[in-house]
């Protein structure tokens, strides 16, 4: 068997449903200028699926800023990597603006998140160092633990006690191999919503000598008083030795940073690779994303609308019996029971009959039995909004309970038997 008859056997736990599920169900296609109305199937609908936070997408003055840099610069500019040729004042200028909001000496500016985190976890660990991290991580931080060549322990989710002995575990090892401690968890999980336990892990280390890094990508821009992010929403940015945050989000772009001291800073822009080795941010970003910093350090209100709309579907869905478990964040999960199947159904009706467009995660990423619906609030959203949704998941729920998805499964069985 070579590789290629090898991949038709081991699709994976998501690729197995691909047969029914490509295009609709994974990998749909939203067409039409993003906000909280977009086309699926060629019909408007009512978009809870996106991280456009603060509405910046389609912003007029990002949008004329994007515009500005590809006209002026074009895509390919600058040509190189940072370090040969790929230098600019103004990827430089976007460094220190962004270190001074979120309250760090220096940042680097990367190309992308994902990649980003893994590189950073790479270069800044060796076989000698351990590894703490949260279980429930995303998966950027898990692929840097792979290339990771030292051990690792992970802790429970947001569980400060099983923390704590894993930092135990952690300084026993590093005792005899005279290496560090990094820790890493996340300033909001994207999944639940929870906040990461910042404040409980920083008193952690009058205890421990350790290094903390936060992956912040759903919290740079909308938590805590400026939007400079979760540790300045406990307040406990200082503490925070390695703060990550990405342009995929609130920034509504492409690409990351990595903030720290001064000395941090230069050591990621001599060691990592994907960074070294990759070309530049094309300009027309780095101009956007001056654009977009300067948006959200000067209007407030972007964020202020993003929490009346967040308070607003959360106080709604709880007051009507919703799950929708710890969140303290914009990200809002609807905890259901049922089936694969089930919720495939339900996702379609609410798509098809009620123009509502959400994301569905089923099992393996959660347990059997389990359906989360993924609502992400935005400031493009209104109230109207708001009370629609509301009104519409009451309808799907009863039918979800009263068995209509499950005899509808049933009866298409027999049809096409």
């Amino acid at each position: 068997m070579n590789i290629l008859d090898k991949l038709q056997t081991r699709l994976g736990p998501l690729g197995d449903h691909a047969h029914y599920a490509h295009g609709y169900y994974a990998y749909p296609r939203l067409e039409g200028e993003i906000s909280n109305k977009m086309t699926f199937n060629g019909k408007e609908k009512l978009v809870w699926s996106l991280n456009n936070y603060l509405g910046l997408a389609n912003h007029p003055e990002v949008r004329e800023a994007d515009n500005e840099g590809t006209k002026r610069y074009g895509l390919a500019y600058p040509m190189g990597a940072r370090m040969m040729s790929g230098n600019t004042k103004l990827h430089e200028r976007f460094e220190t603006e962004i270190a001074d909001y979120v309250q760090k000496e220096d940042a680097f500016l990367l190309n992308y998140g994902y990649q980003g985190m893994v590189s950073i976890i790479d270069s800044l660990v060796d076989r000698q160092d351990v590894v703490v991290y949260d279980a429930e991580s995303h998966a950027c931080i898990i692929d840097g633990m792979r290339l990771h060549m030292g051990k690792r322990f992970v802790f429970k989710h947001n569980d400060i006690e099983d923390c704590e002995r894993q930092l135990q575990r952690a300084q026993k090892i590093t005792e005899k191999t005279k290496g560090a401690i990094l820790l890493i968890t996340e300033g909001v999980f994207g999944m639940r919503g929870d906040q990461g336990k910042l404040k409980e892990i920083v008193d952690l280390k009058e205890n421990y000598n350790f290094s903390l890094l936060v992956d912040d990508a759903h919290g740079i821009g909308c938590m805590g008083k400026t939007g400079a992010g979760t540790g300045e929403e406990q307040g406990i940015q200082e503490g925070i030795d390695f703060y990550f945050g990405t342009f995929a989000k609130s920034f509504a772009g492409i690409g990351a940073f990595i903030a720290s001291t001064k000395e941090a800073i230069m050591f990621f822009k001599y060691n990592m690779r994907s960074q070294i080795f990759a070309k530049s941010l094309p300009m027309p970003m780095v101009l956007g994303a001056l654009k977009r910093l300067e948006l959200i350090r000067t209007r407030p209100e972007l964020r202020e609308k993003l929490w009346q709309i967040t308070k607003a579907l959360q106080s709604g869905l709880t007051n009507t019996g919703f799950d929708i478990g710890n969140t303290n964040s914009p990200v809002t999960p609807v905890y259901l029971n049922g089936t694969i199947a089930e919720a495939t159904a339900l996702v379609s009706d609410l798509r098809e009959n009620h123009h509502i467009f959400c994301s569905m995660v089923v099992y393996p990423v959660v347990p059997k039995g389990m359906i989360i619906l993924r609502l992400i609030p935005t400031a493009d959203h209104t109230l109207e909004d708001v009370e629609r949704t509301i009104t519409v998941f009451n309808e799907v729920r009863l039918k979800l309970i009263e068995g209509h998805y499950q005899q509808e499964i049933e009866n298409n069985c027999l049809l096409n038997y």
